[in-house]
Formats: structure tokens, sequence, C-alpha cells
């Protein structure tokens, strides 16, 4: 297998643990830029329900490319970052991705490698979507946020989605999880509200740099409690030994 992608999910309960988090959003950089086998990586942090201007405290996460999956498994089993997250959460999920499709630029490239991996590929499907927001377009962008989102919640095979970014306002993105390619393409392309998102981002150049991705999760470390099938959509590969 080439590249694989990792999404990580690590929520914190309390105030001491909650501001350690907050403060790794600076500080991990130091041993996060020279972890071996990794070619990239993204710190984020999440919004409330939905895709939310108000930040999660709770909920942060980590987006890392792997040269492999052996260098994977050496980071999240004994690099000392690693360990000193899991120490301090109470979830933890950690997905195995291979990317289906990538198009588009993360800081100035494409960091996801696809390949004929997942070609046709059966079962969940992870969407990634990025975008830096010219600044000029800020209040109109967040004004027209919530009509696009709307339909989400209630959209049949979703069965998780989280706003995520790394520098609040400017720089979003948002993860979602769909039980197949046919309910992500459902919402995607079959609800007027998102279609209305995409044609107002064609006309008014919205943002300054974007990236849509695709993924197809083939295993899971750990568990989140908002997504409660996961294991048996994984086809039983969800393991939560190495979990903490």
């Amino acid at each position: 297998m080439a590249s694989i992608t990792t999404f990580t999910l690590l929520r914190y309960k309390g105030f001491r643990n909650r501001f350690w988090a907050l403060t790794q959003m600076g500080l991990a950089h130091r041993r996060l830029r020279s972890v071996p086998g990794q070619s990239f990586y993204k710190m984020l942090g999440t919004g409330k329900a939905g895709f939310s201007t108000s930040p999660d405290w709770a909920v942060y996460g980590l987006l890392q490319v792997w040269d492999g999956e052996a260098a994977a498994e050496d980071f999240f089993e004994s690099h000392p970052q690693m360990q000193a997250f899991k120490a301090c959460t109470s979830e933890y999920l950690c997905l195995f991705m291979q990317p289906i499709r990538s198009m588009g630029q993360w800081n100035g490239r494409n960091p996801f490698e696809t390949s004929s991996y997942a070609a046709g590929v059966q079962g969940p499907i992870a969407v990634l979507t990025r975008a830096t927001i010219r600044k000029r377009h800020l209040y109109r962008f967040w004004k027209y946020v919530p009509r696009s989102q709307r339909p989400l919640g209630k959209m049949p095979g979703l069965l998780y989605s989280k706003g995520i970014g790394e520098t609040p306002f400017i720089d979003m993105a948002t993860i979602s999880l769909w039980e197949s390619v046919a309910a992500m393409q459902h919402y995607a392309y079959g609800t007027d509200a998102h279609k209305g998102a995409i044609q107002k981002t064609r006309e008014l150049g919205w943002y300054r740099e974007e990236l849509f991705a695709r993924f197809s999760p083939y295993r899971a470390e750990g568990s989140w409690e908002d997504i409660p099938r996961l294991n048996d959509l994984m086809g039983g590969r969800n393991r939560t030994d190495k979990a903490r």
C-alpha cells in the first residue's frame, strides 16, 4: 500500500485537560514537525454542532499523511507526543484511510496521494473539504453557512460530521463520514442548499485556496461515542486494544 492518511479525534474532559490541549495547538509542533515517515500534518481545532463559529474546547483533531502504515503505527504506539495526547484524553479515535480522490491545494500543494486501491470500494467513505476564506468575504461567507449546512444533520447515511480548522474563521474545513458513496453524493448533489453553496462559491470567489478529498477508511483504532456503528461498518476492523 502507498501513502496513507490518518485522522485522529481527541476528546478532553475537565478544565485542566482542556487547557492543556489548547496549549498543545502551539507547543506540540516542536515534536510533530520531525516525526519519521510523516509527510504532512495539521493540528486542528473543532467547532460545536454543525459548521459553527463557536469553538468546541473539548474536541481536537490531528490529520497526518504517512509514507506507509508502519510509520503511522510507530507514531501511535510509541511517540511521546501521541502518548501525551492519549494520557489526557477521555476518548480517542483514529481512522486509517486511503485517499480516493483529491483536488485542490493545502498550503500550496496537494498532500494526498491517490491510488487505484479504493477503486470501486464498498463501505464507509470520509470526505474532507478545506478552504482559506478571503478576508473581504468573511462576513458574507459565515452569514450563508447556516443555510447551506442545515440539511446535513438530517441526511440518511451520515455517520458523523465536524467543523475543523487551523485558524479561526479563516482556515476552515469539514470532515464527514458516510455509510456509502451514494449517501454522500445524495447530499452533495441532491440538496438545493449544498448545490447553492457550490454555486455561490463559483460566483463570488470566496476562497483564496481550497481542497476537496475523499477517503476510504479501512481501519480504526479506539472508539467515539458519536459514531456507535463504526465497528460494524468497518467490517470488524475497529480495534480498541491500542486505544489507551
